[in-house]
């Protein structure tokens, strides 16, 4: 998915990030363009409610249409040996 446009000017998509907290066991979703901050404990969940949400807030706040919104996830394991 290209996130520039050919004349890379202008963004093509919203860059929702998903991220593991392992302090508060919950999936964070974060994009400060929208802006968006949203947490669940499901993965599953926290898509849907983003889906849900960011065409509102993008409505809401009169922010530039764009071609998409893109997800981007990553969730870090601290191991610990014994």
């Amino acid at each position: 998915m290209k996130l520039y446009n050919d004349k890379n000017e202008n963004r093509t998509e919203y860059l929702v990030n998903f991220m593991w907290d392992e302090e508060a066991n919950v999936w964070v979703a974060i994009c400060d363009e929208i802006p968006l901050a949203l947490e669940s404990e499901s993965l599953d969940e926290l898509i849907s409610r983003v889906r849900q949400a960011a065409p509102e807030i993008i409505e809401l706040n009169k922010l530039p249409r764009r071609e998409s919104v893109c997800y981007s996830m990553s969730k870090h394991e601290k191991m610990v040996f014994a």
